[in-house]
């Protein structure tokens, strides 16, 4: 079966084909079926991606990082080109090397060539901005073609997941599907059940969609900003009264995709008269070396670290001994929680607006479906199930139900699905 779904995602990538009659996600980096969003190029232009890119920076590879490239869709960075070695390469061709690696991972896996193709897209690339998400689907969707989908459609993120859970379904329940990602929030109210999962129309079950652009990257940049970059200078004060160090640096260096901006002799001059000026120069020299070392991707990994182990430990130790002898800092959930709890409720106050586009209260929700890496962080799911209470709390594949979802999508609108005796579906 030449059809998939493929989940392009601000953090982790997925790829889901049909296999013997069932969906499975590929191989795309070893035998792990999640591949992380990120690219590294050498100086000589040679690409590497997912983890291995990553172990590249950190080892000290002379080249350029980048990370959560499809927060670049729907943005003015999509226009912009980037500096690798001595040429200038667009964001757009970078997603679309990365996307072709993916594929061609994916078609190895598979044993076949991939032709047709179910891409997810998030509620909104772009909160707000209708031009913006329809400019940010047909950039993807051409990138997809380019790179040789020969049919590319796309589906939400969050009803993808749905029909992933279904398959799990044994009655016919509404269910709220919160699918909290790398870049987005998205949710959806749908209607499932056994009798429903082979039907062509799957349109009348959709009661509603919402989301937000706020996800796992956000509480990265917020948790950096908070506890790493005021070591760095930020909101440190200047020599004159009633002024700080420019903000706008750490917010760039605390953002995925911004942080290559940053790489310039001229933001350099800048920083070095920053200095002369600065009440505490130590730390904005501390600023000044991640930029010469190109090292901010390292200070963004470790926010990122340090976060995902606070779901776990009571706390997370950030050594940046790398950056001067001995400097280290401690954070504990409580810190988590206090510097990221506004966008926790921003996340939860979507449900409501999905239940009043649904016409329903939070009791008519049988069961509340968790996927998405950032459902991990306590605070944000206890915000989620606050709003609906009652509901049945289900886990799904952390960051394999989209994708797995996908492929089943694909397989209606590009093959055939079938219902068995005992409801499980198959391809064909």
């Amino acid at each position: 079966m030449r059809f998939c779904g493929l989940d392009f995602g601000t953090s982790n990538t997925t790829l889901a084909f049909w296999r013997d009659g069932a969906p499975v996600l590929a191989a795309l980096e070893a035998d792990k079926t999640t591949v992380p969003s990120a690219v590294f190029y050498d100086r000589q232009g040679q690409l590497t991606i997912g983890r291995a890119a990553m172990a590249l920076y950190v080892g000290g590879e002379d080249g350029r990082l980048m990370r959560s490239l499809k927060a670049v869709l729907g943005s003015a960075l999509i226009e912009e080109k980037t500096q690798i070695g001595k040429r200038a390469i667009g964001f757009r061709d970078v997603i679309a090397d990365y996307l072709r690696a993916v594929k061609a991972r994916a078609e190895a896996d598979a044993g076949t060539a991939l032709t047709r193709v179910v891409l997810g897209r998030p509620v909104f690339f772009v909160d707000e901005d209708a031009a913006a998400n329809a400019k940010a689907e047909d950039t993807l969707r051409a990138i997809a073609a380019e790179i040789g989908f020969a049919d590319v459609s796309t589906q939400f993120e969050p009803i993808a997941a749905a029909l992933d859970y279904e398959q799990q379904t044994r009655a016919e329940e509404i269910a709220l599907i919160a699918d909290i990602g790398g870049g987005t929030s998205d949710f959806s109210i749908v209607r499932l059940g056994p009798a429903r999962r082979a039907r062509a129309d799957r349109s009348g079950d959709i009661l509603a969609n919402d989301g937000v652009r706020i996800g796992g990257t956000d509480f990265d940049r917020t948790l950096s900003l908070g506890t790493l970059m005021p070591l760095l200078g930020f909101r440190s004060p200047m020599k004159r009264p009633g002024r700080d160090v420019p903000s706008g640096y750490f917010h760039e260096l605390a953002t995925w995709s911004s942080i290559n901006r940053l790489y310039t002799q001229k933001t350099l001059r800048e920083l070095n008269e920053v200095r002369r000026e600065a009440a505490e120069p130590h730390r904005v020299e501390r600023l000044i070396r991640v930029i010469e070392e190109q090292r901010g991707h390292t200070l963004a990994m470790e926010a990122e670290a340090a976060k995902i182990a606070l779901a776990e430990v009571a706390e997370a130790r950030v050594d940046l001994g790398w950056l001067e002898a001995g400097l280290s800092v401690g954070l504990t959930p409580a810190e988590l929680v206090a510097h990221t709890q506004g966008l926790a409720e921003r996340i939860a106050r979507r449900v409501d607006l999905c239940l009043d586009q649904a016409g329903l209260g939070a009791g008519d929700i049988d069961a509340l479906f968790l996927t998405g890496g950032s459902t991990r962080l306590a605070h944000v799911r206890t915000a989620i199930r606050a709003a609906v209470p009652q509901a049945r709390v289900v886990e799904g594949d952390t960051f394999g139900s989209v994708g797995t979802g996908l492929a089943i999508e694909a397989a209606r609108r590009y093959g055939s699905l079938s219902r068995g005796a005992d409801g499980t579906i198959s391809a064909a």
